[in-house]
């Protein structure tokens, strides 16, 4: 039981940190002064501060030096096989972030921001193929309504007018599909790990964000080696850079909170405030021009969210008082 100002708080939280990551990602890739960094380096980055905020979370929730000893070495020395476990959304999620990376420098952060929003019936469907769960009519009607708002919104792409680097609407919605196809395997993937067993979140967190770093340095080697070889692995970082690795690595770690301690119409509540605030910056810092289809389409994408995270009815229930109403009438009748 939590108060009424504690969600409220987690809902401003939740919200400014999407709509400021994207919006500041955004402006690293489109406008910021200066040599560009490489996207490769400040996902593993992003890896390894996660890593370091869950042992933090875990030695505290273990509460002593010793205890902590014994469950890194339980869970993760003498554990290959789990580690091999998690690796799997830690490629999937290593894929997403770079996806991120490639859309926000392509799209407008406001259009980056709706468009994401698919990961709702990407999530819809592995949830029911993966963890056999049913969706209500009201869900399904709801992750029609978001798809069709984001064909609206991608029918005819909202323009920046202060961005002056060549962009590629194409190459950016499928970016977006990509990391919303990861998004959804992985959130469910891991979901079904967690459930699994008893083992702490935070274990299971630095399982796979030791999989993680070893994925990305990997793709630092892939992509960018040459370049990192001879300008530095931090070239092109300034204090904006740092605060989206920050912000990056802070969310991914807050969302679980949020998610004990609230409800789906808060987080739904929080996904549509994103993306509010997320078109008055884009119109305020990258010259966004809304059209008939975005803002038609916005407003469908945040309806549709709304009605997604309602509380299903419980029909067996209104069934049960549905036949004692009709016994106590055939009593009173006779």
């Amino acid at each position: 039981s939590v108060s009424v100002v504690f969600k409220l708080y987690c809902l401003t939280v939740m919200t400014l940190v999407a709509a400021t990551y994207t919006v500041a990602l955004r402006y690293t890739r489109t406008i910021s002064s200066g040599d560009l960094y490489f996207s490769t380096t400040a996902v593993c980055i992003t890896e390894v501060i996660k890593l370091i905020l869950s042992l933090g979370m875990l030695t505290k929730e273990t509460g002593s030096p010793t205890r902590l000893k014994s469950a890194l070495v339980q869970h993760i020395f003498c554990s290959p096989k789990e580690l091999l476990k998690l690796s799997v959304p830690s490629v999937v999620y290593a894929v997403q972030n770079n996806m991120a990376f490639l859309a926000l420098s392509n799209l407008d952060a406001a259009v980056y921001q709706v468009t994401y929003q698919l990961k709702i019936p990407c999530t819809a469907l592995c949830t029911v193929l993966m963890l056999n769960r049913s969706l209500s009519r009201l869900q399904w009607f709801s992750v029609f309504m978001l798809c069709g708002g984001v064909t609206l919104v991608q029918w005819k792409p909202a323009e920046a007018t202060k961005v002056q680097i060549e962009q590629n609407p194409f190459v950016g919605f499928m970016a977006i599909a990509i990391a919303v196809l990861c998004s959804g395997f992985a959130g469910v993937y891991f979901e079904k790990v967690l459930k699994s067993s008893d083992t702490s979140l935070w274990v299971r967190n630095i399982q796979m964000y030791l999989s993680g770093i070893v994925v990305t340095l990997i793709g630092v080697y892939v992509n960018d080696g040459d370049n990192v070889m001879e300008k530095g692995f931090f070239f092109g970082y300034t204090p904006w850079v740092c605060f989206v690795v920050f912000l990056a690595s802070v969310g991914g770690l807050y969302t679980s909170v949020v998610v004990k301690y609230t409800d789906n119409i808060m987080k739904g509540f929080s996904a549509a405030a994103a993306i509010v605030l997320s078109t008055v910056a884009s119109v305020l810092l990258f010259g966004l021009q809304i059209t008939i289809s975005f803002a038609s389409g916005a407003i469908l994408v945040c309806v549709s969210i709304y009605l997604y995270g309602l509380p299903k009815q419980d029909t067996s229930k209104l069934s049960r008082q549905d036949t004692d109403t009709e016994s106590k009438q055939k009593l009173i009748t006779v």
